[in-house]
């Protein structure tokens, strides 16, 4: 897809591409400008290069897996709308599209979820490109934290409402202990993100 087309179908009246969507390309965004300021960087570091050749070859990667996530979570929940509208007249129907429906907010989880993983590689690569990397291309190296930033809170926020319906406690409380998590070493790293970019200037 195109962004074009992309963007004129998120801006539709229709739920999706949602915000899943827009979490997923955010992260992948991030994942071009680190795999750009550690391409820029590695040119110029000879102590940190074959880390940043490294960083390099696995921020592509999650670019591209990303980018897959854009289209694997508007299909997640276009699953579960399909769950809501089986029938539900008699007794075998309506536990049916109650089994389907749990089982389809349980999968529409998985790519939010891969998208938080990711988003944590990323702003880890972006603390590091932002404190050693290129200088006169932190400023990239920040909005590739940022943008990893905004992926991960998009990603959280989905997790939450698919976890709202779910009636497995099992899966609520693993759920749960992720999203904690995930939140410290968001915080973490961001505290140390935003910190270094305070020193530009200075």
């Amino acid at each position: 897809m195109e962004i074009g087309q992309f963007l004129e179908d998120v801006a539709s009246d229709r739920p999706t591409p949602g915000g899943g969507s827009a979490s997923a390309l955010a992260g992948a965004l991030s994942a071009s400008l680190v795999a750009m300021v550690a391409g820029l960087s590695l040119k110029k570091d000879e102590k940190n290069r074959k880390a940043l050749r490294e960083m390099r070859r696995k921020a592509l990667a999650l670019q591209r897996r990303l980018f897959l996530a854009i289209e694997e979570d508007a299909r997640s929940f276009e699953e579960v709308m399909e769950a809501t509208r089986l029938p539900r007249t008699t007794k075998s129907e309506e536990l049916r599209r109650t089994k389907a429906i749990q089982k389809a907010y349980a999968k529409a989880m998985v790519t939010p979820g891969l998208v938080c993983e990711r988003s944590i590689q990323l702003l880890d690569y972006s603390r590091f490109l932002i404190q050693k990397g290129n200088r006169n291309a932190i400023s990239d190296a920040g909005v590739a934290a940022f943008l990893a930033d905004a992926a991960l809170a998009g990603g959280l926020l989905n997790i939450g409402i698919n976890l709202v319906p779910i009636t497995d406690q099992a899966l609520r409380k693993r759920k749960g202990s992720q999203i904690k998590h995930w939140v410290k070493k968001r915080n973490r790293l961001m505290n140390e993100i935003v910190k270094s970019l305070m020193k530009i200037g200075r």
